[in-house]
């Protein structure tokens, strides 16, 4: 038995598919690492408190060792305390008929009211993961509504899109993806988002140079790698559940262990203006992590005339999803 002292993960949406697929491997270790016990919130809406149950009836039929206490809860107060990490995974999918402007106003009141119980309620080193889309402006919201809680407390999943980027080039370049780095995505997790297939490398040598086909890179990469999740939906029938909960736990674990030398990882952060983007919005940049407590965005990154016209356009689409919900952040 460890002697360490538990990590508390609060998680939304603890009933829902990416949920499921998420919670399981945190209790497996696979996330804070197979000596590091983990105590889990799971938080749910009312309605679906049933269906929590049964996740905890199973999470207790695993018996994982690492796992010293489950609080199933549809009370955010309760939820979100003592929480050392918040995975907020819940948020009410898009419908058909509806625009993004009335997903981001329904929302958004989801996640003021998530982020005012985070700041009254969690552990005084928490951080925040949003993965329920839209993530950027979900988290930009939360961020705003945390009074007290630090600005560079607060990320947003483009992992996804980076993990899908980097499986398209070792697909293309008949490698395994393990060899696909210095993988960028830039801006917001959605059809804008930019995955620079410039920077990136393939075995050390540079993509474009062990591809070369820059029109495949830009007409048929690019394009996959942005409607990858409608693709599956299409295939499928439901949203990409297990790979976004993967793509959850390699963020959490990129963040807190430290970045191999001259590689990155990409998750969306608070700006500080770095790349001339706009400042306050939550944006997706090459990250890396020294000690991991401590990111930065890695800087110096080559941005040429076409990756700057795609990190705008990706910029401009999160100022106007910004002024959407400007009401809800007053």
């Amino acid at each position: 038995m460890s002697t360490k002292a538990p990590i508390r993960v609060a998680i939304t949406g603890a009933a829902g598919q990416i949920g499921y697929s998420l919670i399981f491997r945190i209790a497996a270790g696979d996330v804070f690492g197979p000596d590091q016990p983990v105590a889990l919130n799971l938080i749910e809406i009312e309605p679906a408190m049933g269906a929590l149950s049964g996740v905890v009836m199973e999470l207790n039929d695993c018996a994982f060792p690492l796992v010293s206490e489950i609080v199933p809860t549809s009370d955010m107060n309760v939820g979100f305390k003592d929480a050392n990490w918040c995975l907020l995974v819940g948020s009410v999918p898009r419908k058909a008929g509806m625009e993004r402007k009335d997903l981001l106003g329904i929302n958004g009141k989801i996640f003021v009211g998530q982020g005012e119980a985070i700041a009254k309620n969690a552990a005084k080193d928490v951080r925040v993961l949003v993965v329920g889309n839209p993530c950027n402006t979900n988290a930009y919201i939360c961020k705003h509504a945390a009074k007290g809680v630090p600005a560079d407390r607060f990320f947003a999943m483009t992992r996804l899109d980076e993990n899908r980027a980097k499986a398209q080039l070792a697909e293309k370049a008949g490698v395994h993806s393990s060899k696909v780095t210095n993988l960028a995505i830039w801006g917001n997790h959605s059809a804008t988002q930019y995955p620079d297939f410039y920077n990136a490398k393939i075995d050390g040598k540079p993509a474009l140079e062990v591809i070369g086909d820059e029109a495949w890179l830009k007409d048929t990469f690019i394009p996959t790698v942005q409607q990858r999740g409608a693709a599956i939906i299409k295939a499928r029938g439901l949203s990409s559940a297990a790979s976004a909960a993967n793509g959850a736990i390699d963020t959490v674990r990129s963040l807190v262990t430290p970045t191999k030398p001259g590689d990155w990882f990409s998750v969306a952060v608070c700006s500080d203006g770095s790349y001339n983007t706009p400042k306050d919005l939550m944006i997706s940049y090459p990250i890396r992590t020294n000690d991991g407590k401590t990111w930065e965005i890695v800087q110096g990154v080559p941005v040429n005339d076409y990756s700057r016209a795609k990190i705008d356009a990706s910029c401009k689409e999160l100022q106007e999803e910004a002024n959407d919900v400007a009401e809800l952040l007053k």
